[in-house]
């Protein structure tokens, strides 16, 4: 019995750190009794003259990824932005179980492979509207889930629906492979383009209308891949498929009101339109966020964070802006008359204006514009204003009739950037650097921002903003108070920190801090406080009823005066911070350690020892305490670990195929195709991370990181077969592995500085350098999984589809176990994890000699 082995194309290029889906072998055993792994009534010769429905496998890769990409937009709409890793695992989980489908049932389907292949397709495209709108049923409230255990099952029953769609699509592409199995590099490439077109394709797509017309123009792909596989393939009877296509598409358009996500009732948005007259008056959709403009006729939106109980000038009619359904800001109505907006002098965030005369500033985070009238009402001559969704800018000059056209006024220029990558190209210093509050109140309270990362808050970030200050300049920063305190302890300990590395003498000397009854405000000046400056903080907070928190030589009996609390404990934390800061930080029930480039998770402030002591508190107050998002993590990866063993490796056993002896080989196996699947994910999560502040941009990093990964994985995958026709495979995945583990251990301490190098250069160059910087450590990751499976091909090629299964367990699983251990150790850490996997994976190579196969 001689084995012939075929290069296979990767099942989906969407799916990021997936390396079994590249150059992945199968092989093909005829003429045998034993259950050959790819055995067909038909010979090689006759399948090498068909040609395989190339366009279809291409349809079918695009629309999979733009499904993937579109459940995440509408699972942050819906719940929050930590459920965008639950549906990675879940792509994940649904290739891994086509794996091992395929593998266990290749015989019956491959008896009739026209119609059963049809039928994934059919089945793939009507699942992807289908199971979304039975997950959409399902009345799933994740804040719940710590006390009511109907939630978790609740959560069950989603799984696995969102699990078909991935699962049908994978199954077509895998049983093409099985069936053109000498045709492997043509199925690659249509695989690989079609991924590609599908990445760019959804991104214009949610430019271009909301994510739930979005969905259908998906089941049109599907249902447009399904009709292009009758042609290829042409099959004879097709005027049954089509009619059954036709009913099934006219069915889901008529079900399109039925997409519209089911929000949460907890989100602002939705809470918002339980209010009488209020009505979303416009919607715009882009990758970046949906943004809702809502109207309150009968009950005018009063929107003012934190503004003074003791205000007696009351906002103008405004225009809510919800982004996801959460994150509100406003827009509000302004004639010119700028003492009808005196609110915004009563808020904690105007401080900075009083103590000295502000002639420049630059607002992050410009939103509705309410911080650009905060400024023109202080007679601020010249304003930079920066947001990220150009979307919002667009909301806003479309009603500048309302607005009084604020965007456009003279002296004011709105940046659609990122604040870290304008500041590092700026060459201007402002006399006011003003953060605006970019998150609501209630998913911050909830915790449901913890596993968000921020780059606006870490060390590297307030160091950036303070060169940028004009000689006696502010920082200001405003988060929401919180008792016990969080947000303002860290931020406190982060401003110390950050002017501890840029060699700032008694640090402690330019820090203010101060809150009201919703809001706090620290500030960092370049220089020192003044006397002068401080009898104007103490004035400015007794005016409005805001308590004083910090400032140089505070006395304990000057805090708490107003908003009472039961002791003073922001005076006490910063007092703390000062005098014994990391003991203090240690200590101290949260993770209030300042927020860093390699950490950047400013919102996780759960410490893993408190939870057994905030559950018990759960009933009492204490579940806003426990961080929902990052327990909603760790279930999903205990739901994903349980699935994968249940759904992936267990079946394998009862392949006829997979006979029960030479263990130590199996364990071997499993040990490797389980290692190079956690160093894959956890090598590609972290580049994505560390190239955002280079690219200053998540739509640019994300798919710009992953399709180098991708595209340059696969043609390391592909040149594995002519460089084990020269050099043993332990050979060559010595070196692959080497140069693998040498670059990624070189790139932690030079990434920074070859950021930092060409940090000026314009965007098209940045992509190039980053695409340089990524090709050649992609192209040795594409190597490990290929080499493996070309030996297992010629030694035991019925673990083949085994091997494949621990691949896709592990890929399942480090989706979301690299998240967390970025959140708990940073993405340093990740990188060294990841070479350490691969470090193993090396000496678990499966060698058949040492096993005796």
């Amino acid at each position: 019995m001689t084995p012939h082995t075929q290069s296979a194309p990767c099942l989906s290029a969407l799916l990021p750190g997936r390396p079994a889906t590249f150059g992945a072998t199968v092989n093909s055993v005829g003429g045998d009794n034993n259950g050959g792994l790819l055995e067909s009534c038909e010979s090689p010769q006759d399948q090498a003259q068909q040609r395989p429905p190339l366009i279809a496998i291409a349809l079918v890769s695009a629309t999979a990824l733009a499904y993937e990409i579109l459940l995440m937009r509408l699972f942050s709409i819906i719940q929050w932005h930590h459920f965008a890793y639950m549906i990675i695992s879940l792509a994940l989980l649904g290739y891994g179980i086509s794996g091992t489908f395929v593998a266990i049932f290749h015989e019956k389907l491959l008896a009739s492979f026209q119609r059963k292949y049809l039928s994934c397709i059919l089945l793939f495209a009507v699942s992807t509207s289908t199971c979304y709108l039975l997950a959409q049923r399902i009345q799933f409230n994740a804040l719940e889930i710590l006390w009511d255990i109907g939630q978790l099952g609740r959560l069950l029953l989603i799984y696995p629906l969102l699990v078909l769609p991935f699962f049908f699509a994978a199954s077509s592409m895998a049983m093409a492979l099985l069936r053109f199995r000498g045709q492997s590099a043509g199925i690659y490439g249509a695989d690989l383009i079609g991924a590609g077109c599908g990445s760019i394709g959804v991104i214009a797509l949610l430019y271009l209308m909301l994510p739930s017309s979005a969905l259908l123009v998906i089941v049109a792909m599907g249902a447009t891949a399904a009709a292009v596989a009758l042609i290829e393939l042409k099959m004879k009877s097709v005027v049954l498929p089509l009619f059954i296509l036709l009913i099934l598409l006219v069915l889901i358009l008529q079900a399109n009101q039925q997409l519209l996500p089911n929000i949460s009732p907890y989100k602002g948005l939705a809470q918002a339109l339980r209010i009488q007259g209020t009505r979303i008056a416009e919607q715009k959709s882009s990758p970046l966020g949906l943004i809702s403009v809502v109207e309150s006729p009968v009950i005018p939106w009063r929107y003012a964070p934190g503004v003074s109980l003791n205000s007696t000038v009351e906002p103008p009619e405004q225009l809510a802006l919800f982004t996801d359904a959460d994150s509100m800001t406003a827009i509000t109505r302004f004639d010119g008359d700028y003492s009808k907006v005196a609110y915004l002098d009563q808020q904690t965030s105007a401080l900075a204006y009083h103590l000295r005369q502000i002639d420049k500033a630059l607002i992050v985070g410009v939103g509705g514009g309410s911080g650009i009238l905060q400024a023109g009402l202080h007679h601020v001559g010249q304003i930079e204003g920066l947001e990220l969704n150009p979307q919002v800018v667009a909301i806003g000059k479309s009603h500048g009739e309302f607005s009084g056209n604020i965007f456009e006024r003279p002296g004011t220029t709105i940046h659609t950037t990122e604040a870290r990558g304008f500041i590092s190209q700026s060459k201007e210093s402002f006399d006011l650097i003003q953060i605006e509050l970019l998150d609501s109140f209630n998913a911050s309270s909830a915790g449901l921002y913890a596993l968000h990362e921020s780059y606006l808050y870490t060390v590297e970030a307030l160091q950036a903003y303070l060169k940028h200050l004009s000689v006696g300049g502010y920082l200001s920063i405003s988060r929401w108070v919180k008792v016990p305190p969080r947000d303002s302890l860290k931020l406190f300990a982060t401003a110390l920190d950050s002017l501890k590395r840029l060699g700032v003498e008694s640090p402690e000397k330019r820090l203010l801090l101060i809150r009201g009854w919703q809001t706090s405000t620290l500030l960092i000046k370049n220089g020192l406080i003044a006397a002068g400056e401080i009898e104007i903080l103490k004035t400015f907070c007794r005016q409005r009823s805001f308590d004083l928190a910090y400032y140089p030589g505070i006395k304990a009996e000057e805090a708490n005066r107003y908003n009472l609390l039961r002791e003073p404990y922001f005076y006490q934390g910063t007092q703390a911070l000062l005098s014994e800061h990391a003991d203090f930080v240690r200590r101290y029930k949260f993770n209030i350690a300042p927020a860093t480039d390699d950490r950047p998770y400013f919102f996780h402030f759960l410490k893993p020892a408190t939870i057994p002591e905030l559950i018990d508190l759960r009933d009492k107050g204490g579940l806003p305490l426990l961080e929902q998002s990052y327990l909603i993590l760790v279930a999903t990866l205990f739901q994903a670990s349980v699935a994968s063993v249940f759904l992936i490796l267990l079946p394998l056993k009862f392949a006829k195929h997979l006979p029960g002896r030479q263990r130590a080989l199996y364990r071997k196996i499993f040990l490797y195709f389980f290692l190079i699947g956690l160093g894959f994910m956890f090598l590609e999560i972290s580049f994505m991370q560390k190239f955002l502040l280079f690219l200053h941009h998540p739509l640019f990093a994300a798919s710009l990181v992953l399709t180098a990964f991708l595209v340059f994985a696969g043609l390391g995958s592909a040149c594995t077969k002519n460089l084990s026709r020269n050099w043993l495979p332990e050979k060559v995945l010595g070196w692959a592995l080497c140069l693998l583990i040498t670059m990624s251990a070189g790139y932690i301490p030079l990434l920074d500085r070859i950021f930092a190098l060409f940090l000026g250069q314009t965007i098209l160059v940045k992509m190039l350098i980053s695409i340089v910087m990524i090709a050649p450590l992609a192209f040795c990751m594409g190597m490990p999984f290929p080499l493996a499976l070309d030996r297992l091909g010629k030694a035991a090629p019925e673990l083949i589809p085994w091997a494949w299964g621990v691949n896709g367990c592990a890929s399942v699983i480090s989706a979301v176990l690299a998240m967390l251990f970025a959140i708990n150790f940073g993405f340093t850490m990740v990188i060294l994890m990841a070479m350490l996997f691969y470090g193993v994976a090396f000496f678990s190579f499966p060698n058949c000699a040492d096993s005796g196969c």
